[in-house]
C-alpha cells in the first residue's frame, strides 16, 4: 500500500473511531434490550443505509430473534409489543417517516437510529439512538467533516454499531455461536 493510500486508510478510521467513540453505550443498551424483548421486528432503510440494516437483520436472524425487512414478501404485520428500527441519517427519508406513522398506528416501537436529533424523523420515534456522523445532509461546504464520501462516515458507522449490537443481544438472548451458525443459510 503507498503511503497516501495507507492515509486515507488511518483518517477514515480516525474518523470512524471518533463517531462510535462518542454514541452513548447506554442507549445502545436500551435498544437492544427493546429488541430482545420484541414480539417481531420488522427493519427498513434506504439507499446503502438499507445494505447495514439488512445485514443486522440477518445477524438478528442468526440470533433466533423474529425479524423480517420491509419489502420482502413475508414481512409479517407489525401490532402491539412489536419494534419498528428504521435508520435515517439525515432524518428526513420520506420513506422512512411514512413508514414510521404506519408502524406507530399499528401500535408498534419505533427505534431509529440517525445523526439528526432535531430531525422529523426523530420526532417521530419512540426511541432514538444518535450516530454523529456526516451524511448526505451535511456533507457539503462548513458542515463536511469527513474525507468520505456523503454519507459513508454514517454507513460505516452503522456496521461497527450494528455488529457491537449483535454482540451485546448474544448475551442478553443467550445464543451460542453454534446455534448462530445452526441457523446459517444453507442455501449458498
Amino acid at each position: 500500500m503507498t503511503q497516501a493510500g495507507s492515509e486515507m486508510f488511518a483518517t477514515a478510521l480516525d474518523e470512524l473511531g471518533a463517531v462510535v467513540g462518542r454514541i452513548d453505550d447506554s442507549r445502545v443498551d436500551s435498544a437492544c434490550e427493546m429488541l430482545a424483548g420484541a414480539g417481531k421486528i420488522v427493519v427498513y432503510g434506504c439507499g446503502r443505509e438499507a445494505l447495514q440494516v439488512k445485514g443486522f437483520a440477518v445477524r438478528l436472524f442468526h440470533l433466533g430473534l423474529p425479524v423480517a425487512v420491509v419489502g420482502d414478501m413475508t414481512t409479517p404485520p407489525l401490532g402491539k409489543d412489536d419494534v419498528f428500527l428504521a435508520s435515517s441519517g439525515p432524518g428526513e427519508t420520506s420513506t422512512v417517516l411514512t413508514l414510521m406513522r404506519v408502524a406507530r398506528d399499528a401500535g408498534a416501537e419505533v427505534l431509529l437510529l440517525t445523526a439528526e436529533p432535531a430531525g422529523s424523523a426523530a420526532k417521530l420515534a419512540d426511541f432514538t439512538l444518535l450516530v454523529p456522523a456526516q451524511t448526505m445532509a451535511s456533507d457539503q461546504g462548513a458542515a463536511r467533516t469527513s474525507v468520505l464520501p456523503m454519507g459513508s462516515l454514517f454507513e460505516g458507522a452503522l456496521f461497527l454499531l450494528f455488529e457491537v449490537m449483535v454482540l451485546k443481544l448474544k448475551v442478553l438472548t443467550n445464543a451460542t455461536p453454534e446455534a448462530m451458525r445452526a441457523r446459517h443459510t444453507n442455501m449458498e
